[in-house]
Parts: structure tokens; sequence; C-alpha cells
């Protein structure tokens, strides 16, 4: 990683980049995702201005397609990318010209999907040197809610002992709590799967014990006592069950709705965490612990100690393919992620 060098002059880029529209409908209609093209953004202050060579789809990204309403101005989706510095901000001292970076973004700028983005320095990391654009691009976002989500809300470290619970665990989030926890703790980790698929691949990402959907039964069999901690993507319908399965003054940390009341925990005195990785990004804007954590993931990827959880890649970087991968993620059964690579605009 450079210190920065001069950046690139706004008459150096073109005037113009591709992107893709996403003006809301579903996946299946052309019109909810259309190539555009829009003017280039000048990259200010701390931002960075990246060519945009990979994108993952996460399911935050169909949600916001399925919430714009057609008629918009142009809206750009997209919160994980890999790609090439090729301007920076007046400001900008982390990164250089040339530098490959990932990141996840936030919610309140333009999005990956086009060929240019600009975004806070504070939030990216240099790219894996050992990944391609696809394997690192699978990465960002799922990364920095799973590090924040163990590390940050339920405060877990080396010495960390006891059991986690982890419902979606075959989702990409849920693929890294599991390497994290395995990599950088000392727990013992339970993962719900409900399909021979996930089953093997939450095995594959070091689960210790795989239980079914309906998880309770078998996980008191494992934990007689309780689980110490739950993590979960898919708490709709979950929480009598882990009101069944956690132990006393036990932890849960979420990065969904809930879909009602979690009075069932209170009888335990169980501790409720949320997670949203883009609570920093938005409101804590010079926090340079993204940037920070990014790069510690990027060692561990290079090290060998944790692996992408890259699945599926599509290309190229139109709205054709990125119809093609959200309609994929929608379906809730996507195993790992879904990325779409240049280049960029249908051959």
């Amino acid at each position: 990683m450079a210190e920065q060098t001069s950046p690139t002059t706004p008459a150096e880029l073109p005037a113009t980049m591709l992107a893709i529209d996403a003006p809301g409908g579903a996946a299946s209609d052309p019109g909810s995702m259309v190539d555009v093209e829009i003017p280039t953004p000048v990259p200010h202050g701390h931002d960075l201005l990246v060519a945009v060579d990979a994108v993952s789809v996460n399911p935050v990204d169909v949600k916001n397609r399925g919430r714009a309403k057609k008629g918009d101005a142009p809206r750009v989706l997209g919160f994980d990318a890999v790609g090439r510095v090729v301007a920076v901000g007046e400001d900008a001292r982390r990164f250089g010209v040339g530098d490959r970076v990932f990141y996840a973004g936030q919610v309140d700028r333009a999005g990956s999907d086009a060929q240019f983005q600009l975004v806070n320095e504070n939030i990216v990391g240099a790219a894996p040197e050992s990944l391609t654009d696809a394997e690192a691009a699978a990465v960002p976002l799922t990364a920095i809610t799973a590090w924040e989500a163990l590390f940050d809300r339920l405060r877990l470290d080396a010495d960390s002992e006891g059991t986690l619970l982890v419902i979606g665990a075959a989702g990409g989030v849920g693929s890294l709590i599991i390497q994290f926890a395995r990599a950088l703790t000392r727990l013992t980790v339970i993962a719900v799967a409900s399909r021979p698929e996930s089953e093997e691949w939450v095995t594959r990402m070091g689960a210790d014990h795989v239980v079914g959907r309906d998880f309770a039964d078998a996980v008191r069999e494992i934990a007689p006592g309780g689980v110490d901690y739950v993590f979960t993507s898919f708490t709709p319908g979950n929480i009598d069950a882990i009101a069944a399965v956690i132990r006393p003054r036990g932890e849960v940390v979420s990065i969904d709705e809930t879909g009602g009341s979690i009075d069932a925990l209170k009888g335990k005195s169980v501790t409720w965490h949320w997670e949203l990785m883009f609570t920093r990004p938005i409101h804590e804007p010079d926090d340079d612990y993204q940037h920070e954590l990014l790069t510690r993931v990027a060692g561990l990827l290079d090290a060998g100690k944790v692996s992408t959880t890259l699945t599926t890649t599509l290309s190229p970087l139109d709205a054709a393919t990125l119809r093609e991968a959200h309609a994929l993620v929608e379906t809730s059964r996507t195993i790992g992620k879904v990325v779409v690579t240049g280049p960029w605009g249908a051959e």
C-alpha cells in the first residue's frame, strides 16, 4: 500500500461512466435494473475514487432494490467492491493511485454498481494479495458484520470459551462468524443448516456441530446447560427456540429484524445486541476502525487462516447480470456469496 501520490486529475478521467440504475421491481423485470451513463464523480477530502473490478450482491442490495420506486433519479446500489484507486481527495493519506483495495461502502452514498465509486478511505482496506478480484469482493461487508458482531457486540477475544449457536450459518455472514470464531476464539460452534449442501458447507467452514432448522432439542443435547452466545440472521420464528436453548444471562446478536416480540428472553435476563455495519460510516466517519478491521482480515486471508466465501461468479458487469445475481440472492437459498466481475458492459 502506497502513501498518497499525486492524484489523477479530473481532466484525465472520463467525464461519464457506466452504472446500473435500480428503479425497483422484481429481479425478473428487465426494468428493475438498467444500464445508464452518469457523470464520473470527483474525490474530495478523504475520498478515494475507485475503478470497480468486481462486486458482490448482499441481501441488503435485494431489499434496497425492492424499496425503490420507479421514476426516482438514478439509484446505484452495491455494498462490496474490489478495485484500483484512480484518484484521491486532498486529505486522503492511506492509499495512492494504483493501489488495489476492497471495502463495503455505506448506505448514504452511491454504491459499487458503477465503473467508478467514491469511498471514504477510513472504511477501505488493501485487498488481499493472494485472492482474485472475485474472491476478495465476496468478503468485505460480511467480514465487517461478522467481526463487529463477535468482537464489538459480544466482546469476545482469544481467551473466550463457551458455546456459540449460529443461525443462518451457510450465508455470507454466518460463514465468516464460524471462521472467525474458530480462528480467533476458543468457542465451540454449533451451526444451523437445513439442507445437505448447507451442512457440508458449514462443516467446511469449521463448525463443530451441525443441527437442523428445528434445532432446540438437538442443541440441548449438545449444550445441556444452554449456549452462551447466539448469532442470528434468520430471527423471525426462532425467538422461542433461542429462549429454550440459551443459558441464563446469555447474549444474542442479530443482524435482521425480529419479526415480533423478544419478551420470551426476559425470564433468562438475556442481553440482545443489534449489529449494523453501516453505523460507523454514517455516524462516525472519522473512525478508522473498519480500515484496521479489513487490514487484519486481509492478513488472515493471505495467511490461510480464513477463506473466501465465494461460491458463484457471474460476468460481465451490467444490468442483466446484476438482475441474475439478485434473483439468486433473493431466494435465501444461496450458500456463501454471489459475485459479479468485469468487464464493464455487455460484450
